[in-house]
């Protein structure tokens, strides 16, 4: 006989008698409220040590636009404290949820950073002017390149193979894009070659990893290592003399879309945007629908948990990792792109600043889900570009605090969070058949 399974875990105890029973195990996850906790306290001390009063203004739209919305203006004091409040009232029902046995939802976490940043913004804007529009607009800008490498990050980790040379990938993406784009004069070319590039990064990796079963780990990291110096040096030998020739990319221009990009606040921000952004809504559309809802996706999946089922119903499990590897390669030289097709009018040495790192980082961040992972990644991008923001309102925080935030989160991402977020069964382990 068995008890009922509760949704976090059971064990099973073996009575004298030879039955075997299904106890339920019960546990409480406290992490999510205390970090919600965590971050109400250090906006109480924000607020109460350096109080800012006045009135804080947000545009909300283009004055050029046929829609345009006037500013609004909010007391400061009094609006930053009674988000607070809305934020603590959240944070007990995170509270309640845990001890209840429940998990956090998706929805209180994404209010909760909503109105966080809100109250943040109104108490940074006081006697000042925050462009909603411009600060979402670099925010997705910025995380573009994180997206692209989240999502290959994903691919491959749920199909059994850690990707820790997501950082290679951006680089040699970038690089080829850059030479491919100012030899042909075409920026389609040099996205082309910078998927190209990605995918000799993952085909590296994969062939390491699954056919000579070296540590993923260690091949991720050299493999960064090797394309650092290799970019580095084809630079100086092959870019920087010729740079007219080498080293001045075709761009991509922005397609503004009629009508929708005369929508207010997100108009600009999502339909007045390159190619390689609105690439990336579809790409994360597809990736999300793809690996939940195709066969391609359960394939995926039942490798990257358990390989030896999969083998034993037909799937060819060494085959299916690493021509996903090399899709998930592709994905991430896209975001390499970025660098030098659109974000930078051409190639630099180490431009990708550990970008591919912060990307790895938003993969456990996200749970291994496309969407997840995804909103993780905006999170950077939109820390990465507040601190901007801090330096035009002259905020007593430093903004060089704010720039060092994405790094800190990806440190405590990857020491501090993964060993308590369970990722797929069989990532990092290779598979010998038989």
């Amino acid at each position: 006989m068995s008890a009922p399974i509760h949704d976090n875990a059971a064990a099973q105890l073996e009575q004298s008698d030879g039955t075997i029973h299904l106890a339920v195990v019960e546990q409480r996850h406290f992490k999510g409220p205390i970090v919600l906790a965590a971050v109400v306290a250090l906006l109480a001390a924000l607020f109460g040590l350096s109080p800012r009063d006045g009135t804080s203004s947000f545009r909300l739209g283009d004055p050029s636009q046929a829609l345009a919305l006037a500013d609004v203006g909010v007391p400061t004091a009094v609006t930053s404290w009674l988000v607070w409040a809305v934020l603590v009232v959240l944070t007990l029902v995170a509270f309640w949820l845990a001890w209840s046995y429940r998990r956090q939802p998706l929805w209180l976490t994404i209010a909760f950073s909503i109105l966080g940043v809100f109250a943040f913004l109104v108490w940074a804007g006081a006697d000042g002017l925050v462009p909603v529009p411009s600060l979402l607009f670099g925010a997705v800008s910025l995380s573009v390149p994180l997206v692209f490498g989240a999502l290959g990050g994903v691919i491959g980790e749920r199909v059994g193979v850690v990707n820790v040379a997501i950082e290679g990938q951006l680089l040699l993406g970038a690089f080829s894009a850059a030479l491919l784009s100012s030899i042909t004069g075409n920026p389609f070319i040099g996205l082309i070659g910078a998927m190209i590039g990605g995918v000799l990064v993952s085909f590296v990796l994969a062939a390491f990893a699954i056919k000579y079963l070296v540590d993923q780990v260690i091949v991720g990291v050299v493999l960064n290592v090797l394309v650092t110096g290799l970019t580095g040096f084809l630079y100086g030998a092959l870019l920087a003399p010729n740079e007219n020739q080498l080293n001045r990319p075709e761009r991509f221009t922005r397609l503004q879309i009629p009508g929708l990009s005369e929508i207010p606040v997100i108009g600009p921000v999502l339909f007045n945007q390159t190619f390689i952004v609105y690439l990336m809504f579809i790409t994360v559309a597809l990736v999300a629908w793809g690996l939940y809802r195709t066969r391609w996706g359960l394939r995926l999946r039942a490798v990257g948990e358990h390989p030896q089922a999969a083998d034993t119903v037909g799937i060819k499990v060494n085959a299916s990792r690493f021509w996903n590897v090399s899709l998930a390669g592709a994905i991430a030289g896209i975001g390499g792109a970025y660098f030098t097709l659109v974000s930078v009018p051409q190639f630099g040495k180490d431009m990708t600043a550990g970008l591919g790192f912060i990307a790895l980082a938003a993969v456990i961040f996200g749970r291994w889900d496309p969407i997840r992972a995804t909103l993780a990644a905006l999170l950077f991008g939109f820390a990465t570009n507040l601190q901007n923001l801090l330096t035009v309102l002259k905020t007593p925080i430093p903004s060089e605090f704010m720039l060092m935030l994405p790094y800190v989160v990806t440190i405590l991402a990857v020491a501090g969070f993964a060993g308590q977020i369970r990722g797929p069964a069989a990532a990092g382990k290779p598979y010998i058949k038989g």
